[in-house]
């Protein structure tokens, strides 16, 4: 096609609002843009003025998936400011929640987001009927990652046991043996899951780019550490913004990011990209199966990515249960402030990237904070990939074309907002 328009209002099976706009006139590409249309929800503004310890509860509302990873980063910056050294019980409690979420949004998007497109159905509502066994599979792993954020902070969605210096309810030593045993039992669950998409054709579309996660020591880090670039260097975490750099483009309410390229990619492939040698074996063999070695630069594979992720959480999720046993849970008092006015960053990666958090405190109030969201930082780097992509598949019908592109966006799994829209494809 010499010619083509395509105006998709809104892409499906995403959090929130987002527009694909593509003009191509006698075979050269005029427009191509990822149009986020939410309007700004000003978290920052609404944490200004209120004591620390509201700060997670309000920003784990920033998203109903990444809830945990918010309070987690939240809870980072606070302590940072306030100068407050977790004990090593809140630590690994903190890591083995943060499985749990991993474990919840990386299925969602695998299973009920992603895999209906690959096979040949327009959501998981039909997928259901054509694949039960699929669908109650994914049912069955979200339920485990639901039920061990539950046993840790109370709940998945908006946590309300984790605080400033610790946790405010602990899970006994027999649901700690409960949930190892279930997940033992879900390794099948995991098998299955690499061999169904080890079995899908993905997109052979590349595109090398920046990658952008942190690291830490010889752990595959998900908490705290430093920031790290594919293309080299390491930041501290209170010099985030020499990384983000976030600027304002005119077809977005949101901001775009860029580094040491126009772009960099945040998530789960920067994550296998950067951190790769520090996956469990059975994650490294899962990643083997799926023909994964980095560097991926196919956007398409973060599914498979995330796949890896799930077997990784897993299998360090087992292990952190059996330290936290051999430990025994001590009902402790959070651990306190030896101030009260500072200013610190924490930062986590949840299930979509990087996640920064960053508070000015005095007297034990917010006087400012700034919030950085993972999908914030992919957006420019899935405009490029649109960009890339769009030349390569003009021979394709429109229909194809449209399709194409929302599954690119969908393999970013954007939390645009916190709501899932209809879709609406209107060509113009």
């Amino acid at each position: 096609m010499t010619t083509l328009k395509v105006d998709v209002h809104h892409v499906t099976r995403v959090e929130g609002h987002g527009n694909i706009v593509v003009d191509v006139q006698n075979g050269v590409l005029k427009q191509c843009d990822l149009q986020i249309v939410e309007t700004p929800r000003f978290f920052e503004a609404m944490l200004r003025g209120r004591p620390y310890l509201d700060a997670s509860h309000l920003t784990s509302r920033i998203c109903g998936i990444c809830a945990v990873g918010h309070a987690t980063a939240s809870l980072r910056a606070t302590e940072q400011a306030l100068g407050v050294t977790p004990s090593p019980q809140t630590t690994l409690l903190r890591k083995l929640n943060f499985h749990g979420e991993i474990l919840d949004s990386h299925i969602l998007h695998i299973y009920m987001l992603v895999a209906p497109d690959y096979l040949g159905v327009g959501s998981v509502i039909p997928l259901a009927q054509s694949a039960p066994d699929v669908v109650l599979r994914a049912l069955r792993m979200k339920q485990l990652a639901g039920d061990l954020c539950a046993a840790i902070c109370g709940r998945h969605t908006h946590p309300i046991s984790m605080t400033v210096g610790g946790f405010t309810h602990f899970p006994s030593l027999e649901t700690l043996r409960e949930l190892r045993a279930r997940l033992v039992a879900s390794r099948a669950d995991c098998d299955a899951t690499i061999e169904l998409l080890a079995g899908l054709e993905f997109p052979r579309f590349e595109r090398d780019t920046e990658y952008v996660a942190l690291h830490k020591g010889e752990e595959y880090c998900f908490i705290d550490g430093v920031i790290d670039s594919s293309d080299g260097g390491r930041w501290d975490l209170e010099d985030y913004r020499l990384v983000t750099n976030e600027t304002i483009v005119p077809h977005s309410s949101a901001k775009h990011t860029r580094h040491q390229r126009d772009s960099y990619m945040v998530g789960a492939l920067a994550r296998f990209n950067i951190n790769h040698d520090k996956l469990h074996p059975r994650a490294r063999a899962a990643a083997e199966a799926l023909g994964l070695a980095p560097k991926v630069i196919n956007p398409y594979l973060i599914a498979a990515a995330q796949a890896v992720e799930v077997v990784h959480c897993t299998e360090d999720a087992i292990q952190l249960i059996d330290q936290l046993l051999e430990m025994g849970i001590r009902h402790e008092e959070p651990a306190a402030p030896t101030r009260l006015t500072g200013e610190g960053v924490g930062a986590a990666e949840v299930p979509r990237g990087t996640l920064f958090h960053h508070y000015q405190i005095e007297d034990g109030a917010i006087v400012g904070a700034n919030c950085i969201i993972p999908t914030g930082q992919n957006l420019a780097n899935i405009e490029l990939d649109m960009r890339a992509l769009v030349p390569t598949i003009l021979d394709r019908s429109q229909e194809d074309i449209t399709l194409a592109l929302e599954m690119l966006v969908r393999a970013y799994d954007p939390c645009i907002s916190c709501s899932t829209h209809m879709l609406n494809v209107r060509f113009v």
